[in-house]
């Protein structure tokens, strides 16, 4: 796979005011003193890393992840957006989105962003309930999430998502659907819809191992994920990918850099990229990743996309890449997979070397034939993981 001039960039923000109990992202809470060390750090990372190729890649997306990104200050981004200017290069029409925590913006601070050169907001609902986001131990409140959307819209922001989580253990189908009604009354561009998952090392995970928590119905989250999106197609958003859906223009196009399976980089702690044939992964902690950039020595010339704080190194030959193509591409519910896109990227045809896999798909009616591409039905989009194992060896 050759290098692309075209690249998403993403930046993890590991740190929380509250960690959250289903979240097994790396994050942490409390450690607030060392956000100015760590921006300083992930402002190295970058310059480290980008020097290693001989001109500048143009940076399609930027994404702020987290964590929660907006606990960092204006000068803060002003710092990161300077280092950012001076190894990418940044088009008017780049995507460029922040996560944020509902309650924690004002306008002022998103109107900052915006002039910085912010376009996208992302904020992390996840439910108008107030004893649903308790539970979910969320900072904010009902009310918070309708004042943050008027802020984004006072600081001109016209592309705002809102996450919400379906699927929580005794969950009201009365109640999800009130919670869906409501971001869609904001009028927002953009929605996604997770699933409870319970992760084993995470506060619910705990929980659940020692019979404290009930576990989610499986058959009541798959009723919300149907009800949703007929209520959304209804509303004028169009499903795109599993869990997403836009009105208009408006789909994330940092995550189909992923689903693409095109290159991206990934700076600060546990951030992973994949460019140059490469998949990486940094450490997870963060004075872990911060001595390792800070001792770096300025002769440790690496290898693009390598850096200091890089714990993992994985090279992605041909056939794991056509494999990750398909477990990521049939993840977008209209697109697919296109078998020419296939054949003009690997020289191979798509069902010479997955026909198998497709056949038997087919045959449960989880996929089918759109055109010259496979995407999955509707019953498919309800058992993704079922169809995207089959493309692991």
């Amino acid at each position: 796979m050759t290098a692309s001039k075209h690249i998403s960039v993403y930046i993890h923000i590991p740190f929380c005011s509250k960690r959250c109990g289903y979240c097994d992202f790396t994050t942490y809470a409390g450690k607030d003193s060392l956000i100015p060390a760590y921006v300083d750090a992930l402002c190295d990372e970058i310059k480290i890393i980008t020097d290693l190729v001989d001109e500048k890649r143009i940076a399609k997306t930027i994404y702020f992840g987290g964590g929660t990104p907006s606990l960092l200050t204006i000068d803060q981004y002003e710092k990161i957006f300077s280092i950012l200017n001076n190894c990418f290069n940044i088009k008017k029409d780049s995507e460029i989105t922040l996560e944020a925590n509902p309650g924690s913006v004002s306008s002022d601070y998103l109107i900052g962003l915006k002039n910085l050169g912010f376009n996208r907001l992302s904020l992390g609902a996840q439910s108008t309930n107030d004893e649903e986001l308790k539970f979910l131990g969320r900072i904010h409140d009902k009310e918070g999430i309708f004042n943050s959307v008027k802020a984004a819209r006072v600081a001109e922001f016209n592309n705002l998502n809102l996450d919400l989580i379906f699927g929580l253990p005794d969950h009201v189908m009365s109640n999800w659907k009130r919670s869906l009604l409501d971001v869609a009354s904001l009028e927002v561009e953009h929605i996604s819809l997770y699933s409870l998952t319970i992760e084993k090392g995470t506060s619910f995970g705990t929980l659940a191992e020692k019979g404290l928590m009930k576990l989610p119905d499986p058959d009541l989250a798959a009723e919300m994920y149907e009800w949703s999106s007929n209520e959304l197609d209804k509303l004028g958003f169009q499903q795109y990918e599993i869990s997403n859906w836009a009105r208009g223009d408006y789909t994330c196009k940092h995550n189909l850099q992923y689903w693409h399976n095109l290159p991206y980089l990934g700076f600060g702690v546990g951030a992973h990229g994949m460019a140059g044939s490469k998949r990486v992964s940094n450490a997870l902690r963060i004075n872990d990743y911060m001595n390792r950039i800070n001792l770096a020595e300025p002769w440790d010339r690496g290898v693009f996309p390598i850096s200091p704080a890089t714990v993992s190194i994985k090279t992605i030959n041909k056939h794991t890449s056509m494999q990750e193509m398909l477990m990521l591409g049939l993840r977008l519910t209209s697109e697919g997979v296109s078998a020419h896109s296939f054949r003009d990227r690997y020289g191979e045809q798509l069902i010479d070397i997955f026909g198998n896999e497709i056949s038997n798909l087919l045959e449960l009616k989880l996929i089918e034939w759109v055109g010259d591409s496979i995407r999955l039905t509707k019953h498919g989009c309800l058992l993704g993981n079922q169809v995207f194992m089959r493309f692991v060896d």
